[in-house]
């Protein structure tokens, strides 16, 4: 016998002593499982929504009580035969007492912590009684605190470094404080004659992609018989075998030569086969008494460090396969504050808009949590290159031997459970704890190798250089980095020319024009980042009906963005780039196309130094960030509810498989050098391609500039070839119609040059418009000059757009309910129409935004 029993139903949950929650003694039923407090008190109607205007401040009392969950579940006499039952808590969040039938039987101290107890001894015929306490997770970090030091950190109240618990519930730049309690993650009662207790699929492919698989597994029977099963992406037999069980231990070994093999490959370069593989044990009467499968992935993965040619430091960029790959993508936070109400539907709709957007990797955030199963599944289906941070986040956390007891189980199980995923191609130990040692001046000799550390006041170090390191390693195949950013090489974090870089020098540090993100560039940008509102329905959503708070500046708009000083810095963007209005919808027009050009402005720039072999001056871009937790005005590029901002399609413009990239760049020479009163003024446009395919492609570079307040214009076209794989230089001169001009010349006509890649057959690979800025000193046509047309196609699923004019920005929308749209933020150009889906559009009028529209 061998079976798992769910403990998923007739959960009761109780305040602990009554108050606001429930009353003393009273017990009420749970509408779902697993869950968590707030859900459940949301849905009594005991709490009011805390998205919704003000009311995460009136439901912070819930962090500070204490819980309890309970149930009933039955036990039938055959089952009771079984020599082995076991109750598994697969999460708990975070300190619980578990009492069964009134006997306690474990105490936990870890919200990332599988925990398996054995309760045959427990457990009786009929009902059994299972009964959860849960105290305050953030008084214990209080205590804990108390005892072991207040230590620095960054967002949220520094108790959260002393404990194991997802990091974000304590608020964060983008986040609300909800300090989450309680069951979430599934319960389940295992009886079994013996079970599988370890497995692990290792796959090692070498330079020339043969491969050698080998699956180990460990039994709790020290004898019987395993058998595999490895079967390919298609359902056939690819490998089997049988082998006698040794004290508890088996191991097959395969070899495969790259005929044989189906590779896994990220999204754009090929196919994501998955392998199945099967193994099962069997007693000496030949019964089978446990199985256990995984899907797992073979390629071959390496972070490659190498010299560049003609620029100091090193490469920090991912090949795969032998193919090296730009990481075009985002980081990722958790997907709700409620995460119990997060399903499978909802994961996969926001991976596939990752995918949809051209992007092909995504760093999972150390404030965050281990992602359920299905995350990681979904990655590796549709090939998402995926960067797994281990879950210490914006801290000075500390190293005392309980700490590393909670510690280190926590690292164990969870790289058991993701190794297997073909999708990770790299674990990180922390996020931004070396730039919180560097900041605050801590004892951080970075040529030191060999000490504890654990005496020192970076006590982590002992975790990341020690601790991680030795457990990745003896468990995993998966390549380990000791933070991000982290440069290694003696290197401090905030060096462009060496590991990954979290580039804050627009918006934080020294608010850079986002123009000079190509001189900010690192050789992996792992952040980088532009606030902009969500949609207006979402701004609506959190307003929760109040149109007195319907403006900017109002106590609702401030609470629902967490980032410290956002009004001096979305003030200090807008008004260096736009003639902007206070009008909320105004308001979220401009934030939302102020963020779209700065982050395609990045994407665009370091494709550009993706520059060939030995040339990857940047091999990666990952935005900050691709969601939102609740709804609010964040860095994030799609909202809360799933609404992509503009600036998801501009990137995602900025990672097609062919790009075309413009600068457009002032130079001022003086007269002589006795004088400041007299120059002359050159206007210098400099124009590449990127092409991520592994062939060369050849393509037309049709250009056309227009002078936008005449009928000038002037095209060329011109044969061209975008290297495999690379950026391309293609042109480098004066700007079509800008002449040379002097400090007491004439002004300079405003010319919007329009470049294209065209295909053989005329189709449009892809296009960029370049305009001069900033945009707030343009003198925009009038709305009947540009002649924006909007035509609907028969079908109503989509609209062609053109223009008399070039137009820049345009946002459409419908009134009432959503339009899925293919693309937003979008530039047009006479002669060069543009034809954007739009999904449930139905018929409906649509109007359209864009910069110099006259709205209010």
């Amino acid at each position: 016998m061998n079976s798992l029993i769910p403990v998923s139903e007739n959960w009761t949950f109780t305040e602990i002593g009554g108050g606001l929650g429930t009353k003393d003694g009273e017990w009420l039923p749970t509408s779902s499982f697993p869950t968590t407090v707030h859900v459940e008190l949301l849905k009594q109607g005991k709490i009011p929504d805390p998205f919704v205007g003000l009311n995460e401040y009136k439901v912070q009392w819930v962090g500070e009580k204490d819980w309890a969950f309970k149930t009933t579940f039955a036990i039938k006499r055959e089952q009771l035969l079984a020599p082995n039952a076991d109750l598994v808590f697969d999460g708990l969040d975070t300190y619980a007492t578990i009492q069964l039938n009134g006997i306690e039987i474990l105490k936990t101290n870890n919200q990332f912590v599988p925990y398996r107890v054995p309760v045959k001894e427990h457990v009786k015929e009929g009902l059994n009684e299972l009964l959860i306490t849960f105290p305050s997770s953030y008084l214990e970090g209080k205590r804990l605190e108390k005892k072991h030091g207040k230590f620095a950190r960054w967002n949220g109240d520094a108790s959260r470094l002393h404990l194991r618990k997802a990091q974000y519930n304590y608020g964060w730049d983008w986040g609300p404080v909800l300090m989450t309690v309680g069951p979430w993650r599934p319960i389940s009662l295992h009886i079994y004659e013996a079970r599988i207790t370890d497995f692990r699929i290792s796959t090692k492919v070498d330079k020339d992609l043969s491969a050698k698989i080998e699956i180990t597994a460990s039994s709790s029977s020290p004898s019987g018989t395993a058998s595999i099963n490895i079967k390919n992406s298609k359902g056939e037999t690819f490998r089997n075998a049988k082998a006698q069980i040794v004290d508890g231990q088996v191991q097959f070994a395969f070899a495969a030569t790259p005929d044989e093999l189906e590779l896994w490959w990220p999204v754009g370069y090929g196919k994501q086969p998955l392998y199945e593989a099967l193994v099962q044990i069997t007693n000496e009467q030949g019964v089978t008494i446990d199985a256990k499968s995984e899907k797992f992935g073979v390629r071959r993965v390496e972070v490659v460090q190498d010299d560049l040619i003609d620029q100091p430091g090193k490469t920090f960029l991912f090949e795969v396969n032998n193919v090296r790959i730009f990481c075009g993508g985002s980081n990722w936070i958790p997907a709700d504050s409620f995460l119990t109400t997060v399903t499978d539907e909802v994961y996969r709709s926001w991976l596939q808009l990752l995918v949809d957007g051209n992007q092909n990797m995504v760093r999972v955030w150390a404030g965050g949590i281990f992602e359920p199963d299905i995350f990681y599944n979904i990655c590796d289906e549709l090939g998402i290159m995926l960067w797994q941070d281990f879950l210490f986040g914006c801290g000075q956390y500390p190293a005392y031997d309980e700490f590393l007891e909670r510690v280190k189980p926590e690292v164990e199980a969870n790289v058991k459970r993701l190794r297997h995923h073909p999708s990770i191609v790299i674990f990180a130990g922390n996020n931004e704890d070396y730039q919180i040692a560097e900041s605050s001046k801590l004892d951080l000799d970075y040529s030191d190798e060999s000490s504890d550390f654990r005496k020192t006041n970076f006590p982590a170090r002992y975790i990341y250089e020690t601790v991680l390191p030795d457990i990745t390693s003896r468990l995993s195949d998966i390549y380990y980095h000791r933070g991000s950013p982290y440069s290694g090489f003696g290197k401090e974090t905030t060096d462009q020319h060496y590991g990954d870089l979290h580039q804050w020098n627009v918006w934080h540090g020294s608010q850079e024009p986002w123009h000079n993100w190509d001189i900010l560039a690192g050789r992996f940008v792992s952040e980088f980042g532009m606030q902009g509102y969500p949609d207006i329905r979402t701004v609506d959503y959190w307003l929760g009906g109040d149109k007195s708070e319907r403006y900017p500046q109002s106590k609702s708009m401030n609470s629902h963005n967490k980032a410290d000083g956002f009004e001096r810095r979305l003030e200090l963007y807008l008004v260096e780039n736009f003639k902007h209005s206070f009008n909320i919808e105004s308001y979220v027009y401009y934030t939302q196309i102020m963020q779209a050009e700065t982050l395609a402005c990045a994407y665009r720039l370091w494709r550009r130094n993706w520059a060939g072999k030995g040339r990857e001056y940047t091999a990666g871009a990952l935005v900050w960030q691709l969601n939102d937790c609740w709804p609010c005005t964040s860095w994030a590029i799609v909202d809360y509810f799933l609404r992509p901002k503009p600036a998801y399609f501009t990137i995602a413009r900025e990672l097609r498989p062919f790009t075309i990239g413009m600068t457009r760049k002032e130079k001022k020479t003086f007269a002589n050098e006795e004088t400041a009163a007299l120059y002359t003024i050159d206007t210098e446009l400099e124009i590449w391609g990127t092409n991520s395919t592994l062939t060369d492609k050849k393509a037309t570079l049709d250009i056309t500039a227009f002078d936008l307040h005449s009928d000038w214009t002037q095209n060329t076209n011109t044969a061209i070839v975008l290297k495999a794989n690379q950026s391309t230089e293609l042109f480098k001169g004066a700007v079509p119609g800008v002449p040379q001009r002097t400090n007491d010349g004439e002004p300079y006509r405003t010319i919007i040059v329009s470049a294209r890649l065209l295909d053989a057959d005329g189709e449009v690979l892809g296009r960029y418009s370049n305009w001069p800025e900033p945009f707030k000193f343009i003198d925009f046509p009038s709305v009947e000059e540009v002649g924006l047309l909007i035509t609907p196609s028969a079908d109503g699923e989509s609209v062609t757009l053109s223009a008399s004019k070039p137009i820049k920005g345009v946002v459409l929308d419908v009134v009432g309910s959503e339009v899925k749209w293919g693309d937003q933020a979008i530039d047009l150009a006479p002669g060069d129409p543009q034809t954007i889906s739009a999904v449930g559009l139905n018929g409906r009028k649509v109007v359209a935004r864009f910069l110099g529209d006259g709205s209010a």
